[in-house]
């Protein structure tokens, strides 16, 4: 098995917020993290995406990405589910930013009381080729809100975590990077890596 883990992505900002994370620092010169005895690097790929839940996503993904870079992969899926909504949009929380925007999904919310949401991460290891995917998935709980910061990365700035009275996107990135659903879910898949 190879050491050097391809994380799936070519977002930049989810690429500096995952190692920071994985790694409690940045990455080296050639864009690479050390985690254990494996190194993360990552690449693009457009990846078909299924419909249904958040695990079965995940899982396709990773297998795709896998049989495609014959090799290990890190896959993720994030989700921002709707109390109100019993967890819609979940999965395509992406396509609904893109085509409402932040304020059409606060305005989806403008008649219930609940403004309650989960944002949910799954990430998704894969070996390679035919090998089981194993999910490591982080949930934090809190509210919708009005946007409030920068709107760079995704909803963060209409995410109010529980305990907190800033978004996602108003939080010092040390203070989010330690209690986000990516956190979580990347804190599990660190312990697995590091006992491998």
């Amino acid at each position: 098995m190879s050491n050097t883990i391809t994380f799936v992505t070519g977002n930049a900002n989810k690429l500096k917020e995952v190692v920071s994370i994985l790694s409690s620092g940045t990455p080296s010169e050639d864009g690479t993290s050390t985690v254990g005895k494996f190194s993360i690097t990552n690449k693009s790929l457009d990846l078909d995406e299924v419909q249904g839940t958040i695990e079965e996503v995940t899982i396709h993904k990773a297998k795709s990405a896998a049989t495609i870079l014959n090799g290990p992969v890190l896959v993720e899926d994030t989700c921002l589910g709707f109390e109100a909504f019993n967890d819609l949009p979940g999965p395509y929380i992406k396509w609904f930013v893109k085509s409402i925007g932040l304020q059409g999904l606060v305005d989806m919310l403008y008649k219930f009381d609940n403004k309650g949401a989960h944002a949910i991460c799954t990430f998704g290891y894969c070996e390679g080729p035919n090998s089981e995917v194993k999910l490591f998935q982080g949930k934090t709980k809190g509210n919708i809100v009005d946007s409030r910061g920068p709107t760079n990365f995704g909803w963060d700035s209409i995410f109010e975590p529980e305990g907190f009275d800033k978004t996602y996107a108003e939080l010092d990135k040390s203070v989010k990077n330690s209690i986000s659903h990516r956190f979580k879910a990347l804190d599990k898949l660190r312990d697995f890596l590091t006992s491998q």
